[in-house]
């Protein structure tokens, strides 16, 4: 970050930086509890330590570009605009969850928000988001698609196709890789000849970044300049958010790959306090107004349980329904 907050940007959007960062670390952490209770199954990716780069990479949006993401998708769905009761409700599988019940925690889908999906299958989207794009320019819309995805997927067949393409058709893509070290148990420099990730675009021309995933302004400053950049020449861009997932890869990964010391130094970078902390050296948010601010985080979560709770599991006939659109 900078010397001064208050230098980069108007008190009151960092302060929803840190609502939002809150609000997707309250998810999250719910997300463990219910399913510890039985009422999320199946598989369970958490996003905790990554906030910034959802919260960050957002506010650089615009509201009418793309997004997609993998199935570590519900903080970028909420920060784009899902109901967050609908996002519980959709884990819970309940009628009411924002595809019906029918998605799951790695297929949230909101295309009344340009979310275009949470997918499941490692490097699925990144075909997707070509499509998106050069659906865009041969319709001359003033929109780029932004898509998200993790370090462990670049080195699939989909990820090199897609690049490619993107700079060969020069279609307004912006890359965001969000690297957190870890493809479920296998460190980067195991799986990557090039480690540095960001290093990997210069065999299609692409122009890259490293990010500190962990610095919400340092992803906010940065996406909006690579978004603008993207809108204007359009052409592909890619960023590098450096970052760390504090769970394991999913519900069911122990995560005794990471030694706890690793883990202990990436939680001092936690996003969250470390922003807490510049509010009030500066001035900008004293504790009792980021109290407050949890406390609504707090009640905002618990109120997406008890939607979900009460929310109508879907009708049988519903399994015939959406099929095909």
């Amino acid at each position: 970050m900078a010397d001064n907050l208050n230098d980069l940007l108007p008190e009151e959007d960092l302060l929803k930086f840190y609502e939002q960062m809150v609000l997707c670390r309250e998810f999250e952490e719910s997300c463990a509890e219910q399913y510890s209770k039985g009422h999320i199954t199946g598989f369970l990716h958490l996003y905790s330590g990554q906030e910034a780069v959802a919260v960050g990479c957002t506010a650089g949006l615009q509201p009418a570009d793309y997004v997609l993401s993998a199935y570590r998708d519900h903080a970028q769905a909420i920060v784009r605009g899902a109901d967050p009761k609908r996002v519980m409700a959709e884990l819970f599988g309940k009628a009411t969850g924002l595809c019906k019940g029918k998605g799951g925690s790695m297929h949230l889908f909101a295309p009344e928000l340009n979310f275009m999906g949470g997918y499941a299958i490692v490097g699925g989207q990144f075909p997707i988001a070509i499509g998106l794009a050069w659906g865009s320019q041969l319709q001359e819309q003033d929109r780029i698609t932004a898509c998200f995805f993790g370090d462990g997927s670049m080195n699939q067949g989909t990820f090199h196709e897609s690049l490619n393409w993107a700079r060969l058709w020069d279609l307004p893509v912006l890359f965001i890789c969000e690297n957190n070290f870890y493809g479920i148990g296998t460190e980067v420099h195991r799986a990557s000849a090039q480690a540095a990730l960001h290093r990997r675009t210069c065999g299609y021309d692409i122009p890259s970044e490293k990010v500190d995933g962990m610095d919400v302004v340092a992803m906010y400053q940065a996406t909006k300049r690579a978004a603008e950049w993207v809108r204007e020449h359009q052409r592909p861009y890619f960023i590098e958010a450096v970052t760390y997932r504090f769970r394991g890869h999913s519900m069911s990964d122990p995560a005794k790959y990471r030694s706890s010391s690793e883990a202990e130094v990436w939680k001092s970078r936690d996003p969250i306090p470390n922003l807490s902390r510049r509010l009030q050296e500066e001035g900008i948010a004293d504790q009792a107004r980021l109290d407050e601010i949890n406390r609504n985080a707090l009640a905002q979560v618990q109120e997406a349980v008890r939607f979900a709770e009460d929310s109508p599991w879907p009708e049988d006939s519903e399994i015939w329904s959406d099929i095909y659109v």
